[in-house]
């Protein structure tokens, strides 16, 4: 039987300067239009497929999601727009991977900060390691998390990190 995942990952770099009418509508800088795709290959190299994939509905996020399923060969009219997880807290999270994960084998979530931070650190056994910038959840950064043979739930600690990998950490 296969261990159940759960693969976080933060929208990759968004543009600041393209005057967007609000937060929501922000799209993707150049750089995270070269991120999210080498994220998504990177899932793909590692076998790491969702069955379910819940993405924010925020322009960032969706653009992201389009360019990870690409890459991973997942229809992109599979992929659910969750508008809990825009702006979401911690138990907006949790409420997320109640509903989608006890039914999957991986689960992937595209989400923001600073929410994805809080979720991945309650749900982890132990610390994750920082980046050299001091931050857990960089753009595009992605945390697997292995629930083992169990389902993928929302106790606190019930997960083991596998990867936590940033753009950057895979060099050019």
């Amino acid at each position: 039987m296969a261990n159940h995942k759960l693969i976080l990952m933060r929208h990759a770099k968004s543009d600041w300067s393209t005057g967007a009418r609000s937060d929501f509508d922000r799209p993707l800088a150049n750089r995270g239009r070269k991120d999210a795709p080498r994220m998504g290959r990177w899932l793909h190299e590692q076998a790491l497929h969702p069955d379910k994939f819940i993405s924010s509905p925020a322009r960032r996020t969706r653009e992201t999601a389009e360019c990870v399923a690409a890459a991973l060969g997942f229809p992109q009219g599979e992929i659910v727009w969750e508008q809990r997880i825009y702006e979401g807290s911690l138990n907006d999270l949790l409420a997320v991977v109640n509903t989608h994960g006890p039914d999957a084998e991986q689960l992937l979530l595209i989400a923001h900060n600073p929410g994805l931070d809080t979720l991945l650190e309650y749900l982890l056994r132990d610390q994750a390691q920082l980046s050299s910038t001091g931050k857990l959840m960089t753009t595009a950064a992605v945390a697997v998390l292995d629930f083992g043979s169990g389902p993928i739930n929302t106790k606190p600690a019930a997960a083991r990190l596998e990867y936590l990998v940033r753009p950057r950490e895979l060099g050019a």
